[in-house]
């Protein structure tokens, strides 16, 4: 089979293209040389209310949104020239690595599981792990309630589902979802039982719905919410780990947990001490 001159060139062209973009990635620059040219894009949730929300309007709302301003606003960054990006848990990583952010902001827990692929800033905050139920059952009090086969929501690529069934119910019936509002709305209409995942997320959707869920018992793990960074960028991550204190010390912290948590009822936690590991 022959093929012309232009079909090779563009054969080339194509190739080239798909090292420099490492097939659809970003850039070879670190988030600190992103900024320095005035432009962030970070990664967040889309579907978390009081944490990480996009609006109806296409605004973005929360405590996590509240955080990747400020921190973006440190490196030199104006809100105008942040691009939010979606990061479902399941491909948190996997964006980090290919550099489609710069940074992730997205409830996203400290693990040395995943700091073997990532490096994190922070923590930020610390929440536990939760249980949200519809407001009329009052069988289900905390994770070892959960035994007797009962059906339990979670997304893909996160751990508390599975922590409750190696360690509280081991015949609970684990349903995985890509998003917490799909599991939000399967709890509704009664498809599954409960949804776990971290306290701080289920109360903005124990807000957002109120009268029909709520949150069932009292935290029962400790989740250091990180700002993941690419492997290796120790420049990128000191800087966001300054303005993660700064934030704590000036105020903004506290503010922005007043402002998205305070109408609700839940506690939020005390400020984290940073560690710069």
């Amino acid at each position: 089979m022959r093929i012309t001159r232009a079909l090779q060139i563009g054969i080339g062209a194509l190739a080239v293209a798909v090292a420099v973009t490492g097939c659809g990635g970003g850039g070879s620059k670190t988030a600190t040389e992103n900024a320095a040219d005035g432009k962030l894009t970070i990664g967040v949730k889309f579907d978390q209310p009081g944490l990480s929300l996009r609006n109806k309007d296409g605004s973005f709302s929360g405590f996590d949104i509240d955080v990747a301003k400020y921190v973006a606003g440190k490196l030199g960054v104006a809100e105008d020239k942040i691009t939010f990006k979606e990061a479902p848990s399941a491909q948190r990583e996997t964006l980090i690595q290919n550099r489609q952010v710069d940074f992730v902001v997205g409830t996203y827990s400290i693990t040395d599981q995943r700091k073997e692929k990532v490096d994190f800033a922070g923590p930020y905050y610390l929440a536990g792990q939760g249980l949200l139920i519809r407001s009329d059952n009052t069988s289900i009090t905390g994770p070892e309630s959960l035994n007797g086969g009962k059906k339990l929501c979670s997304v893909r690529g996160s751990t508390p589902a599975q922590n409750i069934q190696k360690n509280y119910a081991n015949d609970v019936q684990l349903q995985e979802y890509d998003t917490y509002s799909l599991c939000v709305e399967a709890l509704k209409a009664g498809a599954v039982d409960a949804l776990t995942t971290d306290d701080i997320i289920l109360a903005g959707f124990a807000a957002q719905n109120p009268g029909q869920l709520k949150l069932a018992g009292k935290p029962f793990t400790t989740e250091k919410y990180g700002i993941g960074v690419k492997k290796g960028d120790t420049e990128s991550r000191a800087k966001i780990n300054d303005a993660i204190e700064a934030m704590i010390n000036d105020g903004a912290w506290k503010a922005s947990l007043d402002k998205n948590f305070g109408s609700t009822g839940f506690q939020p936690s005390a400020p984290p001490q940073v560690d710069r590991y």
